[in-house]
């Protein structure tokens, strides 16, 4: 914020600013309602990918950590791996009801 001071910080002529319309950048990577739902029917009509299937059964049986460390090492990073691992854990939850 300008105090209208030509040294400092905050130097500069005061003024009020303008409300910008936000970019189209700005929400770049944001899902859009229509692709979550052509996933989801895509994800419940498909089924489970094979190593989505491994990773089922390593939880399991109680491995969590060798499931993360499988998905970790199918998908590249950690917290991909922790999402699928939870993504996973979500589907056996719900089966099991």
């Amino acid at each position: 914020m300008a105090t209208g001071i030509a040294v400092g910080l905050d130097k500069g002529h005061v003024v009020t600013k303008k409300a910008k319309k936000a970019s189209p950048s700005s929400r770049k990577g944001r899902l859009a309602k229509r692709v979550e739902l052509v996933r989801e029917i895509v994800k419940e009509v498909a089924g489970m990918a094979p190593y989505e299937k491994r990773i089922a059964e390593l939880l399991r049986i109680g491995k969590d950590k060798r499931a993360l460390k499988y998905a970790k090492n199918k998908l590249g990073t950690h917290i991909r791996a922790k999402k699928k691992r939870d993504e996973v854990a979500e589907i056996l939850r719900k089966a099991r009801k």
